[in-house]
C-alpha cells in the first residue's frame, strides 16, 4: 500500500509538474480522500523525507569508491527484497550509465526503507525514477529511465 501512495504522489505532483509547494496537512487530507489509510500515508511521507535527506547528507561520501570492475555484494536482507531479476536490472542500469554507484546505493537504501514483503521489478523501476528525479544532475539518467519505464517495447528488460 505504501508503494501505491508513493506512485500516486509521484504521478500527481512530480511527474505532472503540479504545484510542488503543497501543505503537508492538505496533502494528507487528499490522500485520505483518495482512499489511503493514515498509517500508510505517514510511512510514505517519512520514506520521502528520508529520500530527500539522502541527497543532503554525506551518505554518498560514505560509499567507497569503486573501480569499473568492482561488483556489488548484496546483504542477505537485500537479497530477500531484491530478487535476482531486480539485482540484474540494477546492474544493467549501471552498465548503461543510468545509475551511478551513488544513485544505485540510494535506490537500494530506499528499497530497504519500504515496509513490505511484496516487492517486484516494476516497483524497483518506480523507486529508481523517484531517486533519479530527486538527485540533482541526473536529468539525463531520469529521462533514460523514464523511457525504459514507459517504453512499449521493453523486450530487452524482461
Amino acid at each position: 500500500m505504501m508503494m501505491d501512495i508513493l506512485m500516486y504522489l509521484f504521478e500527481t505532483y512530480i511527474h505532472s509538474d503540479a504545484e510542488l509547494q503543497v501543505d503537508q496537512d492538505e496533502l494528507e487530507e487528499e490522500l485520505v480522500r483518495a482512499g489511503f489509510h493514515q498509517k500508510d500515508i505517514y510511512k510514505a511521507l517519512h520514506w520521502l523525507e528520508e529520500l530527500a535527506a539522502l541527497q543532503q547528507t554525506d551518505a554518498q561520501s560514505a560509499i567507497a569508491t569503486s573501480s569499473p570492475t568492482s561488483v556489488r555484494i548484496y546483504a542477505a536482507q537485500e537479497m530477500e527484497r531484491l530478487d535476482r531479476e531486480s539485482r540484474g536490472f540494477l546492474m544493467f542500469l549501471e552498465q548503461l550509465k543510468v545509475l551511478t554507484t551513488e544513485t544505485r546505493e540510494m535506490v537500494i537504501d530506499r528499497v530497504m526503507g519500504l515496509e513490505t514483503n511484496e516487492f517486484e521489478l516494476d516497483d524497483l523501476k518506480w523507486i529508481i525514477l523517484m531517486v533519479l528525479f530527486n538527485v540533482p544532475g541526473n536529468e539525463n539518467a531520469y529521462t533514460l529511465m523514464e523511457d525504459l519505464l514507459y517504453s512499449k517495447e521493453q523486450g530487452i528488460l524482461h
